[in-house]
């Protein structure tokens, strides 16, 4: 298979951001940035949401603002947080099934493998 330079690009890119996601905790902090919508929330309320306080949840955030997945903004004497890469993470997802069955029998789907 052929690579292109925009296509090593692309994989490094993915590569980096699925590495900020390999913990249980980062991807949990995300997930409930997410659900916070556009708004976020602060660091405290983000705490209690993912039972992930202090230095912990600071070092997570830092990784995962490096990734450009999350913004932290001081506001007052709140720090809020918010996921801010939405495309990114749509992006992703179609970086893992783009190629689905690329290199299958002609006509065989991912409907025809059984997932259970």
């Amino acid at each position: 298979m052929k690579t292109t330079q925009t296509d090593d690009l692309r994989l490094e890119r993915a590569a980096s951001t699925f590495a900020a996601l390999g913990s249980e905790q980062r991807l949990t902090v995300l997930r409930t940035l997410v659900r916070a919508g556009p708004e976020g929330a602060t660091i405290g309320e983000l705490g209690e949401r993912t039972g992930i306080t202090g230095s912990t949840l600071t070092h997570h955030m830092k990784i995962l603002a490096q990734a450009g997945l999350v913004t932290q903004e001081k506001k007052g004497r709140s720090i809020i947080c918010a996921a801010v890469a939405y495309d990114e993470l749509h992006d992703l997802a179609g970086f893992l099934l783009r190629e689905c069955c690329a290199d299958a029998r002609p006509g065989i789907t991912p409907e025809d493998h059984d997932h259970g």
